[in-house]
């Protein structure tokens, strides 16, 4: 559905072109599916601040439970990004959602898991730039925002 277009904006987010084995952009895709399959899962989201669940927050909150809050908080932050390991993302997720993510991708759960911990650094640095997660109705609407 809207994955292969979010993966597009998300590829284009990240640069695109960069490292793709599979032709397209690989990180995009990734992203996209990550992104699409927590948008689909979300019921009430994090806070009252009212305009619709957006899924980056629900992967924030995901990361912060599981133990990840150092991390995460360096990506939204506006220092240096720590980086996470592939075990880290797959503890972090619930198992339906890493399958989810890693069949629309094509690819195994376990890859999949280390594809998120190379990019999610990055793209969510890059979609947090003011060192918050902004209020957007959703993800491509956030993504348009920050690609300006």
């Amino acid at each position: 559905m809207a994955g292969n277009d979010l993966g597009s904006l998300l590829g284009g987010l990240l640069g695109g072109s960069g490292g793709g084995s599979q032709g397209g952009s690989g990180s995009g895709n990734i992203l996209g599916a990550l992104l699409s399959a927590l948008g689909g899962s979300q019921s009430g989201g994090s806070g009252g601040s009212g305009g619709g669940s957006n899924p980056l927050g629900g992967l924030l909150d995901m990361l912060t439970k599981s133990g990840l809050t150092e991390q995460k908080d360096s990506w939204v932050g506006t220092g240096q990004n720590q980086s996470v390991t592939g075990a880290q993302i797959q503890q972090a997720l619930p198992d339906d959602t890493l399958q989810k993510v890693a069949e629309q991708a094509g690819v195994t759960p376990e890859q999949a898991a280390s594809d998120l911990a190379q990019t999610l650094p990055q793209a969510v640095d890059r979609l947090t730039p003011q060192g918050q997660v902004p209020q957007a109705a959703s993800l491509e609407e956030l993504v348009r925002q920050q690609s300006l």
